[in-house]
């Protein structure tokens, strides 16, 4: 269905407030024009680029600061985390992170940020992973956004023990499975 300019825009307004961390191609699919009109709605509603709004939905949702490792170390960009509880990141896949030879992204990024991220969830100052059980369920390629969350399953404050699954999805199908068992220690 083609909408007027007018409608478009709307239903864009719609559609970020809903996805904020919806690309310009999904948008120009979704309403079937080009990525340039999509940008150039977004340039007259000033609505900012997608790493602008992922920057902005994280700098809103970060109401507690990781401590077990900084922030920077982190593989993707965490944009939401409740210590101990559950954090969310995200990692865009590009050409660097992929063979050469069939465009899939090495295992070793997706267990990097599924692995990052459950160090960061942990409200300690030190956070190493102890043992982990990995299942990678669908080949990812270089354009996708890997989208991580970790939630925190059990913890054992006698054993400095906590338990974290991770579940990394690309375009709301499951890619990565971890669980990750932690030792954690306040260093004081």
């Amino acid at each position: 269905m083609k909408y007027s300019k007018k409608d478009r825009q709307k239903l864009l307004l719609e559609t970020l407030e809903k996805n904020p961390f919806i690309t310009d191609e999904n948008l120009a699919s979704t309403f079937k024009v080009s990525v340039q009109t999509i940008r150039l709605d977004r340039m007259e509603l000033s609505i900012p680029e997608l790493r602008e709004r992922i920057k902005s939905v994280a700098a809103h949702n970060f109401e507690e600061e990781v401590k077990s490792l900084p922030i920077d170390e982190v593989i993707g960009e965490i944009i939401d985390i409740d210590l101990d509880k559950q954090a969310i990141s995200i990692l865009d896949i590009t050409k660097d992170h992929v063979f050469a030879r069939n465009g899939i992204a090495r295992g070793h990024h997706l267990f990097a940020q599924a692995n990052s991220l459950a160090v960061a969830v942990i409200n300690d100052d030190l956070a190493l992973t102890r043992k982990s059980n990995l299942t990678f369920v669908k080949p990812v390629k270089a354009g996708d956004r890997v989208i991580a969350k970790a939630v925190v399953t059990n913890s054992d404050a006698e054993k400095n023990s906590t338990i974290i699954e991770v579940t990394s999805k690309v375009e709301n199908e499951t890619v990565f499975v971890g669980q990750f068992s932690m030792y954690r220690v306040t260093m004081s």
